[in-house]
């Protein structure tokens, strides 16, 4: 069993769990499931900002421990402070560290789009990525269907939010349909965790151009961005290169300085 299937088969159970604690009718009377979601497609179609997708995450199933003591709103801020265009939050609990309740608070403290970083698996993760006060969500197209992209992309769509598909080789662009606002291709194996940035560079063709692609994963030198910009893309998913410093916004705010050297 791959770490993917390990990080699935507990989802479902979370997500089972969580419907019993929590359901959706709960989820829909909460006070951020009314709210209208930031779009953060528009900024980046219009060309505002660094493009660059800032994500909060404490440890990882290949890196361990990242930065498991830090705060979710002081470090969000301070990528926000410092130029990031959205943020990423983490909410698996198990794997890598993160919970609901870290996307719940930044939100009240953010005015940028917030992306909830999970593995997506049932249809209630996607309202309770609205009552939580996301923007946009993560599908990942190695544990879904093509059926099952388009039809938890419609809900997305249908309650306000973005969607980023992650791809990780050609064979999955045939998740790729109209209801994705981004599609990202990440460098890294979700089922050996090797990073190939190469990756990134060879999809980028075999995307159509009208969505947004975003560079994920394995990105620690603005010259990547500055090379990833030349193939179309124009957003980029950073995390571990910024959370791995005391201070992770002064990192980006550093890192974006240099990709305009």
């Amino acid at each position: 069993m791959s770490i993917l299937d390990k990080i699935v088969s507990r989802k479902k159970e979370w997500v089972e769990s969580q419907k019993q604690l929590v359901p959706l009718s709960a989820l829909q009377k909460a006070e951020m499931y009314q709210r209208s979601p930031l779009s953060l497609s528009s900024k980046i179609s219009n060309g505002e900002g660094s493009g660059i997708i800032a994500e909060f995450k404490r440890k990882s199933p290949s890196k361990g421990n990242i930065n498991i003591k830090a705060e979710v709103v002081e470090v969000t801020q301070g990528y926000q402070q410092n130029g990031a265009s959205a943020v990423s939050i983490l909410t698996d609990v198990d794997f890598f560290g993160g919970s609901d309740q870290d996307l719940i608070t930044a939100r009240k403290q953010l005015s940028i789009p917030i992306l909830r970083k999970d593995f997506i698996i049932d249809e209630y993760q996607i309202h309770e990525a609205k009552a939580m006060g996301a923007d946009l969500i993560l599908l990942i197209a190695a544990c879904l269907t093509p059926a099952e992209v388009s039809s938890y992309s419609n809900l997305a769509n249908e309650l306000g939010l973005e969607v980023l598909l992650e791809l990780h080789d050609d064979e999955e662009l045939e998740h790729i349909c109209n209801t994705v606002q981004f599609v990202g291709i990440n460098n890294r194996s979700l089922k050996t965790f090797d990073v190939d940035v190469q990756r990134s560079l060879r999809m980028a063709a075999a995307i159509p151009s009208q969505y947004i692609k975003v560079a994920e994963s394995g990105i620690d030198d603005p010259a990547q961005v500055r090379l990833f910009k030349e193939n179309g893309y124009q957003a980029f998913l950073i995390g571990e290169n910024f959370m791995k410093n005391t201070d992770p916004g002064s990192a980006l705010g550093e890192f974006i300085n240099q990709i305009k050297l």
